[in-house]
């Protein structure tokens, strides 16, 4: 804490100096005090500084806003300091040189700082130790004689709790700010998929960026004149607009246009013929372990998605998949490849799907290289057509995916092993067609720690694991059938209310499961969000026993989850950001160990959805 004790000493030790200047420069000027006329030039200008329109204006590396506590208006700024970040906001001002401004605002919390630099002077801060309830904070300077831009700021401390604020004002003379752009023209709809429309416009001179609002709602921000809105509803109309963006402020809105998204192939739900709500399950096929080794034949006929565990490759980096039978020494009671494809054929015959499952905890895979891509092609091609399978599921742990140093944005990924998988499912998913049933089965490490986290971060030195599966799903959303994260052998993880949740209730498959199905900006940042996945796209991971991983709950604790998030009953205390009916299922580690446990889980599942 000692760099927060010199950055609260240095304000204070200017003051006095401060006032002798102003009162000489006054003096020497004949004047005893700012003239009516100085006074009305002076103005408020910082934008938003009420939070009253969620954080525009604002660019800040975590926080919301939040309707209580409030020093006054309806919202203020909540965020939250994690790891190495300190929960900046920040907003640009234009200022006029040569002139005098005072920074004010309203805090709670531990740790909370307010603060201008690029003055062209000294840069200011003023801090509060401890704030349980609002407080003032206050603080003045000069520009230098260039200076037409401040940054003003606030933030908290690492590793101290989440902090408020509200009301932050600059006062002092407007700089030349220019006139706001003018509203663009020319909008149209390009490609209309079942989920996603692509719009564009023609460039407007003055213009640094342009929001795009879908029914009325500001959905992102982007610098050129093209984009492409991801997230939507299949068979669904939708209304978009457009404002230019600069310095001085926001357009007017474009004209409207509109666009239905497409049906969705096979049943409506892009599924390939998965029933409303499904049960998934894997099944241990190519080892056995304390569960006991269970035969596809006798597999019960409530699951309908069965994943073969596991595929694994010959090296880490070979892209070379082999499905290795569990051999009878292992598993005496190991039906012969005849019976196994004989039962496989026999579950596709009954409506149910069946896929092999790539990687598990002990089957790490790189594809460092685009031979290694290839292989991967060919193997996994080779293993569904052998067994007639429906489709993949990619269950990568551990090491297999990363993100290099600079990878920095999940929608243009850079690195070698996101994008030869990006490549290789999606040339599966063209060899296969529409019925290529694609599933993933990631960690929540590898996931909704992408709010917080994503790669090495800004300042290096995170682990460059951290949400690196977002580039995979969101390139492949359109293909995706399924998306069922792990949530279990999980740390604590902070939800979209920017509170820490933990394994063991109810309360964490909901906070996680939303996240999904709202969408989350990636890294704090609010101009680089994470679309939401459609509901009939999401299924729950938990596990089927105690004995199955850590973060089992009972079946009481999972309806509690199913209603809150499906009917909004039994939600507690987190809330959520919408309702969805048509959330797909649940799926479970594993099958096996189900069956252990006399099928409580499965017979759970019959009885909730019945």
């Amino acid at each position: 804490m000692e760099r927060a004790r010199l950055e609260s000493a240095r304000p204070l030790a200017r003051r006095p100096l401060v006032t002798l200047l102003t009162a000489a420069a006054l003096a020497a000027s004949g004047l005893t005090a700012l003239t009516s006329a100085a006074r009305a030039a002076d103005a408020d200008l910082a934008r938003n500084g009420g939070f009253e329109s969620a954080l525009d204006g604002w660019t800040c590396t975590a926080g919301t806003t939040v309707t209580s506590p409030v020093h006054s208006g309806a919202t203020a700024l909540k965020a939250t300091p994690a790891g190495p970040d300190n929960a900046r906001c920040a907003q640009t001002v234009s200022v006029k040189p040569d002139s005098q401004y005072t920074l004010s605002g309203y805090v709670q919390g531990t740790y909370v700082y307010l603060g201008a630099s690029g003055t062209g002077t000294t840069d200011v801060s003023t801090w509060a130790q401890s704030a349980p309830d609002w407080q003032q904070l206050t603080t003045t300077f000069r520009t230098g004689p260039s200076t037409t831009k401040v940054t003003i700021y606030t933030h908290g401390w690492y590793g101290t709790g989440a902090y408020h604020a509200d009301d932050i004002s600059l006062t002092g003379p407007g700089g030349e700010t220019g006139q706001p752009p003018a509203a663009p023209g020319g909008l149209k709809t390009g490609s209309v998929t079942s989920s996603a429309v692509a719009l564009s416009w023609s460039p407007v001179p003055g213009a640094t960026g342009y929001a795009v609002y879908r029914d009325g709602t500001r959905v992102s921000t982007v610098t050129g004149t093209s984009t492409t809105v991801s997230g939507l509803t299949p068979s669904t109309a939708y209304s978009f607009q457009v404002t230019a963006v600069n310095d001085a402020g926001e357009s007017a809105r474009s004209a409207t246009v509109t666009a239905t998204t497409a049906q969705r192939p096979d049943d409506g739900g892009g599924s390939s013929g998965l029933p409303a709500h499904a049960l998934v399950g894997y099944l241990h096929a190519s080892f056995a372990n304390g569960s006991g080794y269970t035969r596809l034949a006798d597999v019960p006929d409530s699951w309908d998605v069965i994943d073969l565990a596991f595929g694994e490759p010959t090296s880490v980096t070979s892209g070379d998949i082999r499905f290795e039978r569990c051999p009878v020494a292992e598993c005496p009671n190991v039906e012969s490849d005849a019976e196994f494809k004989a039962a496989i054929k026999a579950k596709q015959a009954a409506g149910k799907k069946v896929l092999i499952s790539i990687g598990g905890q002990n089957g790490q895979v790189q594809l460092t290289s685009t031979a290694a891509r290839d292989k991967f092609v060919s193997s996994v091609s080779a293993i569904i057509d052998e067994y007639g399978l429906d489709g993949l599921d990619i269950d990568f742990e551990g090491h297999s995916l990363s993100l290099n140093a600079d990878d920095t944005d999940f929608k243009n990924p850079k690195t070698p092993v996101i994008v030869n998988l990006i490549s290789a499912v999606k040339t599966l998913k063209a060899k296969y067609g529409d019925d290529f049933v694609l599933t993933m089965a990631p960690e929540t490490f590898f996931v909704q720690l992408g709010y917080q986290y994503y790669g090495t971060g800004k300042w290096g030195g995170q682990d460059p694991r951290a949400g690196a599966y977002l580039p995979v799903i969101h390139a492949l959303r359109d293909d995706l059938t399924l998306l069922h994260v792990q949530d279990y052998n999980s740390g604590s993880i902070m939800g979209l209310d920017n509170q820490y949740h933990s394994m063991g209730g109810a309360d964490f498959h909901i906070a996680m499961t939303d996240m999904l199905l709202t969408g989350f900006p990636v890294a704090g940042d609010a101009n680089n969000v994470f679309p939401p996945l459609r509901p009939d796209q999401v299924a729950i991971g938990m596990p089927a026993s105690t004995q199955a991983g850590n973060g089992h709950v009972s079946s009481a604790e999972a309806n509690k989850a199913l209603n809150c998030l499906t009917k909004k009953t039994d939600c507690g205390s987190y809330a959520t950001h919408g309702t969805w009916p048509d959330l797909r299922g649940l799926m479970t580690w594993s099958i096996n160990w189900d069956r252990y446990s006399n099928w409580e889980f499965q017979k759970n599942f019959d009885a909730y959805f019945g």
